[in-house]
């Protein structure tokens, strides 16, 4: 059978043939050799007529598989892992996959850089995105797929587990702690996380259920960076609507990294990252706006990523106005000259595999909802933006959408127009007046 492709940006991932409505991944990492003993239990449900399977995992192996509790073979087609199915499984038909997997889990070393599960100095980062889920556990790795999961990872004693969602348990044993981590709310695979360390809770203050993780010793300095994290909570509610999750997790690790990442109901900074200046809070507001542009609402494809950059960008500028740091129109026209002196021979809209992550994307996606704002007047504006992550909350989006989003609030201003001169063509607009 013949791998459609799903996404011409992430080519050898992702299948459109089914779903996996929920994912239980049990873990068992020993850190000092990096090994991981894995079992997942995958609840699929199919989307069209199937006999096998694609998955992807990358780096690991499937030491035992079963399909509705037969066993079942496992083969290994160009860049993905293929399940037989027992029988033919009709389209709308759900079944259960459980999988035995394991070995030294590693980055996927591809055109993004360095992506999934990393070793730190002392403990695990896993950065998913676009493609790092398959180096920990095996999945439908695709933002047009969202699912819920649970996460039960042991590990060893003094180290604590930091995955997304409600921790709904913590044991130990000897030699070994386990944690259980429910995500109830649909998540795309790219934003699934687990992070290791000798983590602490650092208390803050309990609104807007932050929940902060960071060696010991580090308290003061991580209280001091996100002493603005309520505020930042409080202007984007505004703005954007309610927060989008149960709670909101800061993981700093004890390592520099050279760019914060962003997870489902949490974000994962480095110890260079523990600043006031505007360049360390500019990245802790990019992260946090993420939790609606992004992880609540995820572009169905990845040539759309400016839904998700250009849109935390834009809230950057609108954080900078309303804590009283610089007007968004200077943060505008900043990024607009800067954008002139850059060569233009981008699309912003589907900018290709390459540049999807280019800051071109960032800055100018962001210019375009600057031009909306200035055409739509500030308060339609964020009417049309709180109704945005109101109508789509914990799913997928995409332009078309957007726009036709945009056409129910911006009687009398040329939507098509504008859109076309900021995401399609290739030349810069002028600055938006």
């Amino acid at each position: 059978m013949h791998h459609r492709i799903l996404d011409e940006y992430t080519k050898h991932y992702g299948s459109p043939t089914y779903t996996v409505e929920h994912y239980e991944v049990n873990l068992v990492v020993k850190l000092a050799s990096n090994h991981l003993d894995g079992r997942a239990m995958l609840r699929i449900r199919a989307l069209e007529d199937l006999n096998e399977i694609p998955l992807n995992l990358n780096g690991l192996k499937i030491i035992k598989a079963t399909c509705q509790g037969r066993k079942v073979s496992v083969s290994k087609k160009h860049h993905r892992v293929v399940i037989s199915t027992p029988s033919r499984i009709k389209a709308g038909d759900h079944i259960e996959l459980n999988l035995r997997y394991g070995g030294n889990p590693s980055v996927d070393n591809g055109q993004w850089g360095e992506v999934g599960w990393e070793e730190l100095t002392d403990g695990i980062l896993v950065s998913g995105q676009p493609v790092g889920a398959s180096t920990w556990f095996p999945c439908n790795d695709h933002p047009s797929h969202k699912s819920s999961y649970r996460f039960e990872v042991s590990t060893d004693a003094g180290y604590r587990v930091v995955a997304n969602g409600d921790l709904i348990s913590h044991s130990r044993s000897a030699s070994r702690n386990t944690w259980v981590y429910e995500q109830r709310e649909p998540m795309a695979t790219y934003l699934a996380t687990l992070q290791i360390g000798r983590y602490i809770e650092i208390a803050f203050d309990r609104g807007h259920h932050l929940l902060a993780y960071s060696v010991p010793g580090n308290d003061l300095p991580v209280r001091g960076a996100f002493a603005k994290q309520s505020q930042m909570a409080e202007i984007f509610e505004r703005k954007f609507g309610p927060y989008p999750f149960e709670n909101y997790k800061i993981v700093v690790v004890d390592d520099e990294l050279e760019i914060p990442l962003e997870a489902q109901g949490m974000s994962i900074f480095g110890r260079n990252h523990l600043s006031l200046e505007w360049e360390a809070q500019r990245l802790i507001a990019h992260e946090f706006a993420h939790q609606w542009f992004g992880n609540s609402l995820t572009p169905s494809r990845w040539k759309d990523i400016w839904l998700n950059e250009g849109f935390a960008c834009f809230s950057e500028w609108v954080y900078s106005e309303h804590a009283g740091v610089m007007p968004i129109e200077q943060r505008a026209r900043a990024a607009w000259e800067k954008l002139k002196s850059l060569p233009q021979d981008l699309q912003i809209g589907d900018p290709g595999p390459k540049d999807m992550f280019d800051d071109r994307v960032y800055k100018r996606g962001a210019l375009t909802l600057y031009a909306l704002l200035t055409a739509l007047g500030e308060k339609a504006f964020y009417e049309m933006l709180r109704d945005w992550t109101a109508s789509y909350q914990h799913s997928s989006v995409d332009t078309k959408k957007f726009t036709k989003h945009l056409k129910k609030h911006a009687s009398g201003v040329d939507v098509d127009q504008i859109l076309q001169s900021w995401l399609t063509d290739l030349e810069l607009p002028g600055f938006p007046a």
